[in-house]
């Protein structure tokens, strides 16, 4: 009898101990897995079945993890499971600092944006940031840097939700050194602008960029971007160019972009790419025939495009360069003298091969849209045409179009209706050719809700994925996804990011295929896509079944020249 005591009393107590250990059983491994997914991996081969295992910041397991534990999972059931999205150029490295959220590029899918067209971030100086002042005024926007490791240095303090890469503008160490006059660079000029460069590349930048379009840009020669490039391809960066011209003189345009990789020995990605102009329809297949002549004879060239018809930069780009020399206080005064303003006139009604008409190319005011202002009293005026407010107005439009340059002090933000569709296609089907918005992150609330800007900044990615991979087949999922993510990470020399792979950082999209659109108009741009249920920054869940949540995980990426001193 007691032998059976015992035994009983030793069951109930070795249970007792099991029952313990469960309770006590080890955490579990991973802070998220993704099942059941689809995933396309970023490198253009097919979709396959798997799980995905984070932890912190990196994916640490692919596979099938049905017996394996998180603290978090996401049944992707459904679904597609891919890389984040890479925005090629996205312009946000002022309005992160406005609105840390990056709300319209985190909703699309993006996880990291790359930005520097021309005018980049830094170097700055009192000079730059006194044209800056108004759009600084607006937004109530501090400048407390002046170098590119100071910028970098508040944003990651601050937090951002997009990991942000930038380019130093060749514009801008151009604005630094020599201004807004129309004049080469002195010997002295040029050796401080290259050691600007220099420094940018030691900080961080990912290359040299030019915008090559605008004013102060296009005063520049190619031998002094020749000279740039060069120091950029020293610290292992590439050269990435809103090229000269995008219409009329484009044949030339694009010889200068071969001349300048070939001279310089360095890779070369051309900024929204496109044939524009109503004369210039047509010509796309021939340019990116032209650029597959040059990769065949060892040049590194590349381009990107956004999925749209019109393209977007300031009202004053319909000036003539001439006008917009010596800074914005001189184009204003310009354009209130009567003399100066009936040669402007007849001038911008002129078509032209010596400067890219911006205003003719669009088909006139009927063709520009006003975007963004920065004068509050302009605001009811934002998503009108410039017909509309000529005939509001009882104005001549191209004097409504000098009057509205006048009132926003040069800082307003048009649409232009400019390309075909066809071209477009074109574009975006060639196996080269990586996605942009070419928009800077904006946001249904908060401070930068005010303006209405291009639906390409609210809508590019599911755009593409909606309208043009599933309702028009335009090309396979899988090569419209390595467009948004391997080639981009690729092309920029960004490291461990834009594929899915174990050991690489985990920027994630999660989406439905069948639902996938964007919403954002022309007219009423500033809405959210559907169809992108999460989305991953460096292991933090930033969207959570279509919900935006207080994470802003993203980082500065820093180029191949980082800490070279």
């Amino acid at each position: 009898m007691k032998i059976l005591v015992s035994t009983l009393l030793f069951g109930i107590l070795l249970a007792a101990i099991v029952v313990s250990r469960r309770s006590m059983a080890a955490p579990a491994p991973y802070d998220l897995i993704i099942r059941n997914g689809r995933v396309i991996d970023g490198t253009g081969k097919p979709a396959f079945n798997n799980d995905i295992a984070i932890k912190d910041e990196r994916i640490v397991e692919m596979g099938n993890l049905r017996g394996v534990k998180a603290k978090r999972e996401i049944d992707a059931r459904g679904q597609i499971v891919a890389p984040g999205f890479i925005d090629m150029l996205g312009q946000s490295e002022q309005y992160v600092l406005i609105d840390p959220r990056a709300m319209s590029k985190v909703m699309m899918g993006v996880t990291t944006e790359i930005t520097g067209e021309g005018e980049s971030i830094a170097p700055v100086n009192d000079r730059i940031l006194k044209e800056q002042e108004d759009f600084n005024r607006r937004f109530n926007l501090t400048v407390d840097w002046r170098t590119f490791d100071e910028y970098f240095k508040r944003l990651d303090k601050q937090g951002a939700g997009v990991n942000l890469g930038t380019f130093v503008g060749a514009t801008q160490v151009r604005e630094y050194v020599i201004g807004y006059d129309n004049r080469p660079p002195t010997a002295a000029e040029l050796g401080q602008m290259k050691r600007l460069v220099a420094d940018a590349m030691k900080d961080g930048a990912l290359g040299l960029s030019t915008s090559l379009q605008y004013v102060p840009a296009r005063f520049a020669k190619t031998d002094e971007i020749v000279e740039l490039a060069k120091v950029a391809h020293q610290y292992g960066g590439i050269y990435i160019t809103h090229q000269r011209s995008e219409a009329n003189a484009i044949d030339d345009s694009m010889k200068e972009v071969f001349e300048i990789a070939r001279r310089a020995n360095i890779p070369a990605e051309i900024w929204h790419f496109k044939t524009a102009y109503k004369k210039n329809w047509g010509r796309m297949p021939e340019m990116l025939q032209r650029i597959a002549a040059a990769r065949r004879q060892g040049l590194k060239i590349t381009a990107d495009v956004y999925p749209y018809v019109a393209g977007s930069t300031s009202l004053s780009a319909c000036l003539p360069p001439w006008a917009l020399e010596g800074g914005t206080d001189k184009m204003i005064a310009r354009l209130k003298d009567a003399a100066t303003r009936e040669r402007l006139k007849k001038e911008i009604s002129t078509d032209s091969k010596d400067w890219e008409n911006i205003y003719l190319g669009s088909g006139g005011p009927s063709g520009i849209l006003i975007g963004s202002v920065t004068n509050r009293e302009l605001d009811n005026w934002q998503g009108k045409r410039l017909s509309e407010i000529a005939a509001a107005q009882n104005k001549d439009p191209l004097d409504a179009l000098l009057d509205f340059i006048i009132a926003d002090h040069g800082q307003t933000g048009a649409i232009f209706f400019m390309m075909q569709e066809s071209d477009m296609n074109a574009a975006l089907k060639s196996p080269f050719v990586s996605i942009c918005t070419d928009s800077g992150a904006r946001a249904t609330d908060g401070p930068l809700a005010g303006s209405k800007s291009h639906p390409r900044g609210w809508g590019t990615y599911p755009r593409i994925l909606g309208r043009y991979i599933r309702d028009e087949n335009l090309m396979p999922l899988e090569l419209a996804i390595h467009k948004m993510t391997g080639l981009p990470a690729s092309n920029v020399g960004l490291k461990q990011r834009g594929l899915l792979r174990e050991g690489y950082f985990a920027d994630i999209t999660i989406f439905d295929p069948k639902t996938v659109i964007d919403r954002a108009t022309f007219e009423e741009p500033n809405q959210y896509p559907v169809g992108i249920n999460y989305v991953i920054v460096n292991g933090q869940i930033e969207v959570d079944n279509g919900q935006r949540t207080p994470a802003n995980s993203g980082r500065v990426l820093r180029g191949p020249g980082y800490g070279r001193r």
